[in-house]
């Protein structure tokens, strides 16, 4: 299906946001690195996916609803075997309470550094594209920066030198610096897709994970305007 036709199709039906997978079918047709996965409607795909994909793997559920997953318990990381596939496919089944479209089954990428990146639609000056720390420190520590879309690359790699944490961009811990032109691409490209697709309201990626010196997005919401 189109990128244009998956936005289209939500809005007709009056939802408020994509799911996390057509999310990032969106992200990944902008060029935005996302994590292998599937939406699986039963536990025989699932068992499929796992097998051709390996352990360890990643379930959620999966909702155009119930956006905020960890928060409602419909996240099991860390899933090593066949047998933990099926307790934990269950288990987040029975939770989802018949609001699911499904089971995201999902590789599960490691790394240190959790980045948060995004895209918001202002009133004044339209699309916007964020950056900063991400995982469980958006929130508290609140490093984030903003530019106006469209960018440039420089301007992308302007962002970076405005957060405080910054220096988690560089070798860390015995990890490699972080591929700056690819995290620039990506801040680039969430400001053309605002710029090009006017049904989205809001991009959320949180968080993009740096595997090795990659930037990943391993868990992506997209809202659309009402």
């Amino acid at each position: 299906m189109e990128i244009k036709d998956i936005i289209a199709k939500a809005v007709e039906r009056g939802e408020k946001a994509l799911n996390e997978y057509d999310s990032k079918k969106v992200l990944q047709h902008y060029s935005i690195p996302v994590t292998k996965e599937c939406l699986a409607k039963s536990l025989d795909e699932a068992k499929t996916f796992a097998a051709e994909t390996g352990y360890p793997l990643v379930l959620k559920g999966s909702s155009t609803v119930l956006t905020h997953k960890t928060e409602m318990n419909l996240v099991e990381l860390g899933i090593k075997d066949e047998t933990a596939l099926i307790t934990a496919y269950r288990s987040i089944e029975e939770r989802g309470h018949g609001q699911l479209d499904g089971v995201l089954v999902q590789e599960m990428v490691s790394g240190q550094r959790e980045l948060v990146a995004g895209m918001t639609r202002d009133l004044q000056f339209g699309p916007c594209v964020m950056f900063g720390l991400g995982g469980i420190f958006t929130e508290v520590l609140k490093d984030v920066t903003f530019r106006i879309a469209p960018l440039k690359t420089a301007d992308a790699l302007d962002m970076m030198d405005e957060i405080r944490a910054k220096k988690i961009l560089d070798s860390f811990r015995g990890k490699p610096a972080v591929d700056r032109k690819a995290l620039a691409d990506i801040l680039v490209n969430l400001g053309r897709l605002g710029m090009e697709q006017d049904a989205i309201a809001e991009i959320d990626i949180n968080p993009l994970i740096i595997k090795g010196d990659t930037p990943v997005a391993v868990d992506a919401l997209i809202v659309l305007r009402s």
